[in-house]
C-alpha cells in the first residue's frame, strides 16, 4: 500500500474513534456529572527520499475532557452537593483516590457520606467525610463547611488536576490523576443541588453528522485506491 492509502487508514481510524466518544457523550446527556470527552489529533510527518513528497499521517492522539459547567438542578436533597466552579469532589475508591462532579451521597451505617458504590467522600484533609447519626439537621456552606445541629464538623474537598491535561477517565463520571492534584479556589458547593452532564446533545449530533460524512468520503477514496491498484497489478501481470 502507498503513502495515500496509509494516510487514509490512519485517518479512518480517527475519526471511527471520534465517533464512538460522539456516541457516547450522546448516550450520557442526561448523566449527573458527566463530564463531555473529544478527541485530539496530532500529525506526525516524516521525510522520504530526497525529492519525494514528506509523508503526512494524522492520528487521534490523546483524549479531552470538557470540563466547562454543566446545567444546575434543584433537588432539595440534604446529601445532594453540587459544585459551582472549578474542582471536583475527591473519592476514596477500591482503586485509589479518584475525581468526581457527581454529588449525591447518602450516610452509611457508620455516619460516612459515600457515593452509590460506596466510595467514601474525602474532605480537604483527604479524610472521610462523617456526619453523626444522630444528627437532626445537616447544613453545608458555599465553602464547604459541614455542619451539623449548628456544631461545624469538617470542609469537604475540592480538588483539580494541577494539569488538566492529566484527568483519564475512569468508572463513568470519574477520573484518576496521574500527575499532582492541588486544591479548587474560587469554587462554591451547593447543597440541594446536583450538577447535570455538560454535553451538549445538539452540537454532538451536528459533529457526529459530520464524522460520518467524513468516514464515509474516506472508505470511498480506499476503494477507489484499491481498484487503481488492481488495476495496475492487472496491467503488469498480463
Amino acid at each position: 500500500m502507498d503513502s495515500a492509502g496509509y494516510t487514509s487508514l490512519t485517518r479512518q481510524s480517527g475519526l471511527k474513534h471520534e465517533m464512538q466518544m460522539v456516541a457516547n457523550n450522546i448516550a450520557n446527556v442526561s448523566t449527573t456529572g458527566f463530564r463531555r470527552e473529544g478527541l485530539v489529533f496530532s500529525e506526525h510527518v516524516k521525510a522520504l527520499q530526497p525529492g519525494e513528497p514528506s509523508l503526512s499521517m494524522g492520528t487521534a492522539h490523546t483524549r479531552h475532557i470538557d470540563t466547562a459547567q454543566g446545567p444546575l438542578t434543584q433537588t432539595g436533597g440534604t446529601y445532594d452537593f453540587a459544585i459551582e466552579g472549578q474542582g471536583f469532589f475527591m473519592l476514596e475508591t477500591v482503586d485509589g483516590p479518584q475525581l468526581t462532579r457527581a454529588g449525591s451521597f447518602t450516610p452509611s451505617a457508620e455516619g460516612e457520606l459515600v457515593a452509590h458504590d460506596g466510595a467514601r467522600l474525602l474532605d480537604a484533609g483527604g479524610a472521610p467525610v462523617f456526619v453523626p447519626p444522630t444528627a437532626r439537621s445537616v447544613a453545608l456552606s458555599a465553602d464547604g463547611t459541614l455542619s451539623a445541629d449548628g456544631i461545624p464538623l469538617t470542609q469537604v474537598g475540592l480538588y483539580m488536576p494541577a494539569d488538566p491535561n492529566e484527568l483519564s477517565r475512569r468508572e463513568g463520571v470519574r477520573f484518576a490523576v496521574e500527575g499532582e492534584m492541588v486544591p479548587a479556589e474560587d469554587a462554591n458547593i451547593l447543597q440541594g443541588f446536583v450538577e447535570n452532564s455538560n454535553v451538549n446533545p445538539i452540537i454532538e449530533i451536528a459533529r457526529m453528522i459530520e464524522v460520518q460524512h467524513a468516514y464515509q468520503m474516506g472508505q470511498k477514496f480506499l476503494d477507489k485506491e484499491d481498484e487503481r491498484i488492481r488495476s495496475v497489478l492487472q496491467t503488469l501481470g498480463r
